[in-house]
């Protein structure tokens, strides 16, 4: 093989990252500089802020590229050449050319797409392997089979680069694929931004990675647009996020919220379990009628002929069934959320019961006119607005509600529900979240509805107050100016003149330039706000979702711009909605598009065979599953055992990789014997999936993978479960069982 091409790539890419740690140099000195230059004023520590922003974006950009920065090279027929990499780069000469090209550039699509039958103008494509920063091997692909020229790095096999990366050690991170996208991935991750586009795929055929790769797409090619309303990407538990969080940091997408479903309501942590009875009930479409119902319940009447007595200084008021009955109705007409409501209904109560009072107090006893006159009946009105007992009663008849202490009445007293859904989700005041009660949440929210009369009354008092105060300063500006220049003629001899502060700023713009501003990210601000709305949303097994939580979803993009990923036949989750017109049909009706990933580029076929027979068995309707590109010729087995704990710990023993993941994966009822056997593997609580073994059950297995894993006890599983159970594995796989095995699997006994 020869030598000379391997040097000539190890030159260029020197000569790369000397250009790179150049302009790392310079970003690093702008920032330092940016701090240096800080001024008094908010503008001066705006401009700074946003140059450190900037700066730091870069910086995390180029940290990024430094694994792996060029990985191909494009040779056209033309004679043009391209070096494609994770970050683009452009040398410092005035014509600012590339070095190399940005992966997600249209001129690079070639390096995912061209082949022998369409070379779209290549003559040849090489993938460049790289360990740090030095070039250890070269892969050339010959597209163009008039050419005769050889650099002797043809490879055998085109998809050498890729089976290597297949069969390399799993880290309990994933990794980029941005060297090995296929050509069913690229036109995915390329898809028009705008619109819901489902992709659908079975077990190791790369929807998660490949949405993720969308991401980083879609924010290079509508920066403007996605920086500022953020990307959201939604998965299945907190230890899924922990694996995918390094993928986009590395592609140098640091602006993206990465969120479980129960992390979407600010203020609330869900960290409870629901049984799934409770999360079917809660999930269910209807649940949004439920809680208005409940929430018209608490827009409360006096029982006829047992009116509210409220103690006045003038005499008794009395709030009956008809007073109320009539702010009721006037605030419902409103059709404004509960607590937007609230202030109508108040009025009206204050003002029957002031009409009450003045009727009264004013009543002539001989038949004449009332004496007050309107003046009296308004400080009348007044007293009675301010009565603390007036607002007693209005506040149970009308209460200020949030959503917290909403969903906690009504999960405490569930109405409107059958007896047996009601015992399924009744829950005792002071319970954990659950995920599933964060779509309540949202849901009562928006029934709701914040009232920030008061807030906003605040926010303008502090307002005036700092424009007094600005007033202030330029009142002594331009006394003290005034005072130095009495005489013109002495102090400015030359009639020249002179602007005072008070001249070029008033005192609203001042008090303006103040306030301090907010330099949190958007995805930080997003986070922090019920009500963002984000540019564009991926949802990973999404096949899982309630029909709840995709209430929720789709009030965070309101442009319906999403990417769907997920499995129907990996559906677990008693409350998932099922098939995507389902899931869809309510918001876009039939206006979404469908892609299908066929390719298992995880599972063996060994073991994809294998796990095949259990949607088989439970008669799954449609169920095809993936093509596995690869085979190691290593065959699952089974094994019956005694003591299931210890032979748990003698499999993990004889089974964990030398470099690699071990997985045991098992019912969480069993978690507590095993992990007594199992050295430093802890049970409960989200999994540290970079130690080399984990104990794991079938739920938190899902969009994992490892080089190994072990399936315990597969009968106490349902079909969809175990089905993801046994294609997390990308090498080898073994299953232990004390009971007898399901049908599908006995074969492997």
């Amino acid at each position: 093989m020869s030598s000379e091409g391997l040097r000539e790539e190890q030159q260029f890419v020197s000569g790369l990252y000397a250009r790179l740690d150049a302009l790392r140099e310079e970003a690093e000195s702008a920032v330092q500089t940016s701090l240096a230059q800080v001024g008094n004023g908010l503008q001066a520590r705006l401009e700074r802020d946003v140059m450190v922003a900037e700066q730091s974006g870069l910086l995390a950009a180029f940290d990024a590229g430094e694994n792996g920065l060029c990985f191909g090279r494009l040779e056209f027929g033309d004679g043009r050449d391209h070096h494609i990499g994770r970050i683009g780069i452009r040398r410092s000469d005035t014509e600012r050319t590339p070095l190399v090209v940005d992966w997600r550039a249209e001129v690079a699509r070639p390096f995912y797409l061209a082949t022998g039958h369409t070379p779209m103008g290549l003559r040849r494509r090489r993938h460049i392997t790289t360990e740090g920063r030095r070039v250890t091997a070269l892969h050339d692909e010959i597209l163009d089979l008039t050419d005769t020229t050889r650099t002797g790095h043809e490879a055998a096999d085109s998809d050498e680069v890729l089976l290597a990366a297949l069969d390399s050690a799993r880290t309990g991170r994933m990794h980029d694929i941005v060297q090995t996208i296929q050509a069913e991935q690229d036109r995915i991750i390329r898809a028009p931004h705008r619109g819901v586009l489902v992709v659908e795929g079975g077990p190791g055929t790369g929807k998660t990675v490949v949405a993720l790769h969308r991401a980083a797409y879609l924010l290079y090619e509508h920066r403007e647009l996605l920086a500022k309303r953020a990307v959201l990407v939604v998965g299945p538990n907190p230890a899924f996020l922990g694996y995918i969080s390094e993928v986009l940091p590395a592609l140098g997408e640091t602006g993206v919220l990465l969120a479980t479903l129960g992390e979407l309501f600010p203020g609330v942590t869900a960290t409870g379990t629901d049984s799934p009875a409770a999360a079917r009930v809660k999930g269910r479409a209807e649940m949004a009628d439920v809680l208005a119902r409940a929430l018209r319940d608490r827009q409360g009447l006096p029982e006829p002929g047992e009116p509210l007595i409220i103690e006045h200084d003038d005499g008794e008021l009395v709030l009956d069934w008809t007073i109320a009955y009539e702010a009721r109705d006037a605030a419902r007409a409103m059709e404004l959320p509960h607590n937007l409501a609230r202030p109508t209904f108040a009025f009206q109560v204050i003002d029957a019961l002031t009409a009450q009072l003045a009727e009264r107090i004013g009543h002539d006893p001989y038949g004449g006119p009332n004496f007050l006159g309107p003046d009296d009946i308004a400080q009348l009105g007044k007293a009675i607005a301010v009565s603390p007992d007036v607002h007693a009663a209005i506040d149970e008849l009308w209460p200020v509600l949030t959503p917290q202490r909403f969903v906690a009445d009504y999960l405490a007293e569930p109405v409107h529900l059958s007896d047996e859904d009601a015992a399924a989700v009744r829950r005792a005041p002071g319970g954990a979240w659950t995920p599933a009660d964060v779509a309540l949440l949202d849901e009562a929210a928006e029934l709701l509805g914040k009232d920030d009369s008061a807030e906003q009354a605040r926010a303008e008092a502090e307002r005036q107050r700092a424009v007094a105060y600005a007033q202030g300063v330029l009142d002594v500006s331009y006394a003290s100016r005034t005072y130095e220049f009495e005489d013109k003629e002495e102090s400015d001899p030359d009639g020249s003149e002179v602007l005072l502060a008070h001249d070029i700023i008033d005192a609203e713009r001042m008090a303006e330039r103040q306030e301090e501003a907010d330099h949190r990210s958007a995805a930080e601000r997003a986070a922090a706000d019920r009500t963002w709305a984000f540019g564009h949303i991926i949802v990973d097994e999404a096949q899982e979702l309630s029909a709840m939580a995709w209430r929720l979803l789709m009030r965070r993009c309101p442009t319906r711009s999403m990417t769907l990923v997920g499995d129907p036949a990996q559906t677990a989750e008693s409350g998932g909605v099922g098939s995507w017109q389902d899931i869809l049909a309510p918001y876009v009706a039939d206006r979404w598009a469908y892609a299908h990933l066929g390719v298992n580029y995880r599972t063996p076929a060994e073991i994809m065979d294998v796990a095949a027979q259990v949607p088989r068995a439970a008669g799954v309707v449609g169920f095809q599953p993936p093509s596995s590109v690869r085979s190691t010729g290593v065959r699952p087995w089974a094994r019956r055992v005694g003591d299931l704990a210890a032979g748990v710990a003698e499999a993990v023993a004889a089974e964990t990789p030398s470099a690699g993941r071990l997985a045991v994966i098992a019912p969480r009822a069993l978690h507590e014997e095993l992990a007594g056997k199992l050295d430093g593997v802890p049970a409960g609580g989200e999994p540290d999936l970079t130690r080399p073994v984990v104990l794991i059950d079938p739920r938190q297995a899902k969009g994992l993978e490892f080089d190994t894993v072990l399936v315990v006890e597969p009968a106490l599983y349902g079909a969809s479960d175990l089905y993801v159970a046994l294609t997390r594995a990308t090498q080898r796989l073994g299953v232990l069982h004390t009971n007898a095995l399901p049908p599908a699997l006995t074969p492997l006994a």
